[in-house]
Order: C-alpha cells, then structure tokens, then sequence
C-alpha cells in the first residue's frame, strides 16, 4: 500500500463525467461504509432477540441493552472529538473497526459455549459503542479530506444511500437469519462486516500528515473549543437541539420496538425482520430525493420542511395491532425514515463546509455528544414506560415526541431562509481558549483557517 502523503483530494477529485464512483477513495469509502451497515442492520434484529427469545429479558432489560449501545455517545462523547483532532483519521477508523469486529464476534462464541448472560451483552454493546464514538468522529471528520468541498453534499447522499440500502436488506437478512441459525449465529454477520469495511479503508490512498501539537493547550481547552464553536453558532445550536430531540425519541422507540413486534403484534423473527426493512424503504428513497428536494425548496428551508412534513406519521406507530393492522407501524417508519434522511443529507453537509478541517473532529464530536447523548436517556425512559404501563404505551409517548422535534428549527433563522448562508462568511469563530494554570504558559490563539 502506498505511503503517499496528500493534504488534499484534489488530485484525485471526481469529473463531472466519471462522478463519484470513479472516485478511487471515495468508493473504498463508501464500500466499506456499506458493507458495515448491512452488518449493523443485521444486529439491530438479532442483538435484542437474543435478549428477547435466547434469554427472556423483561423490558427493561432490553432497554438497558439499548442505552449501553448508545451511552458512549454521552461519557466520552466530548473527548473523543479533540482525541480525533490530535490523530490520523484513517488509521483510527480502521483499528475501530478491528475492536467492533472482536467485540461482536465474542457474542455466537459465548451462546456456542452456553455462557452467554446479560451482563456480556451489556459489555459488548458498551465496547462497540465507543468503538462506534471514535468510528463515526473520525468518518464525519475525514469525508472532507477525501472529497473537495463542491461534492460533500453528493458524497453524503451516496453514504445516506448507502445507509438507507442497508436499512432495507439488513433488517430482512438478519431476521431471515436469526430464523434459519438463531440470534447469536446471526451476528457473525456484523463481526465479518466490520473486518470487511477495515480491509476496504486499507485500500484508501489519501494520507494526512500528523496533526501537529499546539504547545501549552490542554485535552480540555481543545474541547471548550469544540463546545464553543456549535453554541455560538445560531443555525448549528438550534441544529443540535432538534436532532438532539429526534434521538431520545428514536432511541425510546429503539429500545421497546423488538418487545412491542413480538409481544404484542406477534410477529415470528422473519417477519420482523422484513417489517424493519419494508419501512427503510422510506430512508433510501429519501437518501435519493434529498439532493434534488433541497435544490428544489432550498437547503435551508428543508432542514425544517422536512421534519414538519413527516413528524406527525409517527402516529400510526402506536395504532398498529395484530395481523394487517401491523401495516400501520412499516408506513410511520417509511414517513419518518423518510424525512430524517432528508433533513441529516443537507444539515450534515452543511457542517462539513462550515467547519475548518482542524476543528472537525471536535465539532463533530460536540453535536454527537448533544445529539447522540440523549438516545441513553431515551432508551431508559422507554424501557422504564414499556416496564411499567407496557410497550404501547411507550410508544405512545414516543410518537407523540415526534411532534416537537420541529419546534427548535421552526424558532430559528432557518424559518426565514431558503438557502444556507456561505459558510467562509458567516461562520462564527470559536472563542479563544482561556489560559490554564496547569499549562504554565498562555494558549495561543486557535487556526481557524
């Protein structure tokens, strides 16, 4: 493999004629970004009915699984942003995903010895979720190394596309799995998937050169820096707090859906499985409308367009019952999957152009830890509603929280905008650190270049 250094992509960009998949990088990206996710998607079914079906956990229980998976996002949320700042990206994203495959893969090895409890799957969920931190940082952070600034918001459609695919056939293919070899054998599935995606990111030829110290500031000061970037900035703080709405939600529904399919609709894994990938059809097809919709409405305008206009589909959620009534819960997730799709292709993309490379990880890291943060807090809360009044109820409530999470977007500049502003104009600047008495000396002032 070659040990060419670049610290740009422009001298592999993509033609108009040969488009992004002529792009050598950017397809070993996205490769490696597809076959994980199917992977994940692959778990997303088999993880929680091996607590469901293998070991008869109570609500709860699966809820608790479900904020281990997601807690990392809120203990070192923040940290791993200026961690990020301070490594190569592609050498962290690939031994992440050599730590998620050895994590994953102990889980069918345990059920094959029948050792597997709880507490194993408790401490896989927490391994791969930081793991998963440190992987999604690092990505976020490194798409703009690979691709110039004119083809991020098309670099992030193909990966949405990619994502949302993967919605559609893990789901099925994981339940089809857990049918034929048992939940645990199923999750081999995820464990080759993330040795797949570390061998694809060797195939990456773009290197960065080592990110150089800043003498004299701390772990701490780079994160304050983080901090400041997104609080200061009107359209990105109102951003943070939406997504960061959706998430609880998401994660509450997360958290109870698997109790909520099986228990009280009644449906075999199999047929799990292809109601979670027949309502990610509503993803992929946003992933394909995303671009043309913001041209077409403006990318400022359907950042909030797009939660208003699928939000309330959230309702049919908690309407659906047994036999076809279950139709009801595929429909709200292909609206809602929809319009999350949409709104996360020109919100992202926007954080990418607005954001110098140098702060990238950080600013990524502090929107993962305010938006990615709650989904514990959420999966608690719907595992402790589904506990005590049942799993409709929680998604009840689930649905209905839905409904604000266009409040923040709809109080802010972004109501009277069509387009994004130009981010080299009316970025806002990070605050200068403060000096730290442990440092000895003065910080300089940040590159915000």
């Amino acid at each position: 493999m070659s040990a060419h250094v670049t610290s740009s992509p422009a001298a592999s960009r993509p033609t108009a004629r040969g488009g992004l998949l002529r792009h050598h990088d950017f397809r070993w990206l996205l490769s490696g970004a597809a076959v994980s996710q199917i992977g994940t998607q692959v778990t997303l079914v088999a993880l929680p009915l091996v607590a469901v079906i293998g070991l008869h956990a109570p609500a709860f229980q699966v809820g608790l699984l479900t904020a281990a998976e997601t807690a990392a996002f809120l203990l070192v949320g923040l940290p791993a942003g200026a961690w990020v700042d301070r490594m190569r990206r592609l050498p962290l994203l690939i031994r992440t995903d050599l730590v998620r495959a050895v994590a994953m893969g102990s889980v069918p090895l345990a059920a094959a010895f029948d050792v597997l409890t709880m507490i194993q799957l408790y401490v896989v969920a927490l391994v791969t979720g930081v793991a998963t931190v440190f992987f999604d940082v690092a990505h976020q952070s490194y798409l703009p190394r690979v691709l110039p600034r004119e083809h991020l918001v098309s670099g992030n459609g193909a990966l949405e596309t990619a994502r949302s695919a993967a919605q559609v056939a893990g789901p099925g293919l994981g339940g089809v799995l857990v049918q034929i070899l048992g939940a645990p054998a199923a999750i081999v599935a995820n464990a080759v998937s993330y040795l797949v995606s570390a061998v694809c990111l060797r195939g990456i030829r773009t290197r960065e050169p080592r990110p150089e110290a800043v003498p004299g500031v701390s772990l701490g000061a780079q994160i304050k820096e983080g901090l400041a970037f997104v609080l200061r900035h009107p359209l990105l703080r109102m951003i943070a707090v939406s997504t960061g709405v959706a998430n609880f939600f998401s994660a509450m529904l997360v958290s109870v859906q698997t109790v909520f399919l099986v228990r009280e609709l009644g449906l075999p894994p199999g047929v799990l499985g292809l109601m979670l990938s027949g309502s990610a059809v509503g993803g992929l097809t946003g992933a394909l409308c995303a671009g043309p919709i913001a041209r077409m409405v403006g990318q400022a305008r359907v950042i909030w367009l797009a939660t208003v206009v699928s939000g309330p589909f959230a309702l049919l959620w908690p309407l659906a019952g047994r036999g076809a009534a279950a139709i009801w819960f595929a429909v709200a997730s292909a609206a809602v999957f929809f319009g999350a799709v949409v709104y996360n292709v020109a919100q992202v993309s926007f954080r990418q152009l607005l954001c110098p490379d140098a702060l990238l990880g950080r600013m990524n890291a502090t929107l993962r830890f305010m938006v990615w943060g709650t989904m514990p807090l959420g999966a608690l809360a719907g595992g402790a509603i589904a506990g005590a009044a049942g799993p409709r109820a929680a998604v009840w409530v689930c649905a209905a929280g839905f409904l604000l999470v266009p409040l923040p977007l709809l109080l802010s500049p972004l109501r009277r905008m069509r387009d994004l502003p130009d981010p080299d104009q009316d970025a806002a600047p990070p605050a200068e650190p403060a000096p730290d008495p442990a440092d000895g000396a003065a910080r300089p002032p940040s590159v915000t270049t």
